[in-house]
C-alpha cells in the first residue's frame, strides 16, 4: 500500500441542490478506502468559467489524506460524480458535480487524461484562495 499522501481536491456544481451536492461530495470522499478528509475550504459561488450562459456555481476545496494513488483517486472521483448525475457532454459546461485533483503531495502526473498539478490552478482565482485558506490549515 501506498504512503499517505496529502491530496487538494476541487468540488464544484451549478444544477440541482448545488450546496447539498457539494456535501455529498465530502461525504463520499470520506468514506475512500485508505482515506481521510482533514478539511475543507469555505464554500463561494463564482460565475461560470468561459463566459457560459448557465447557472453561477458553488465551488469548494478540500484537503485529503489518501493511499489512493492519483489514478485510483481520479477513478474514484469519477465514481462519485456519476453517482450525482454528472453527465460529461460539454467542455465547461454546466454539471451536477465537478470533482478535480488540483494538486497530490509533490507529485507531477502527466497522462492524457489527469494532470497534476492541474494545470488551470493559475488561472482560478477562487481555486487559489481556497487552496490558501487549507494550507493556511495545515500550519
Amino acid at each position: 500500500m501506498l504512503d499517505a499522501e496529502r491530496a487538494y481536491v476541487a468540488l464544484g456544481s451549478n444544477l440541482g441542490d448545488r450546496a447539498g451536492r457539494l456535501a455529498a461530495a465530502r461525504e463520499a470522499l470520506a468514506r475512500l478506502p485508505g482515506t481521510t478528509l482533514i478539511a475543507a475550504s469555505r464554500v463561494e459561488e463564482t460565475a461560470p468559467l468561459a463566459g457560459m450562459a448557465q447557472p453561477p456555481y458553488l465551488n469548494q476545496m478540500v484537503l485529503l489524506e489518501t493511499r489512493l494513488s492519483p489514478r485510483a483517486l481520479l477513478e474514484a472521483c469519477q465514481a462519485i460524480e456519476l453517482t450525482e448525475g454528472r453527465v460529461r457532454s460539454e467542455r465547461w459546461g454546466a454539471r451536477t458535480l465537478d470533482i478535480d485533483i488540483v494538486q497530490y503531495g509533490r507529485q507531477h502526473v502527466c497522462e492524457p487524461d489527469l494532470i497534476i498539478p492541474h494545470p488551470e490552478l493559475p488561472h482560478r482565482d477562487f481555486w487559489l484562495r481556497e487552496l490558501a485558506e487549507l494550507q493556511a490549515h495545515e500550519r
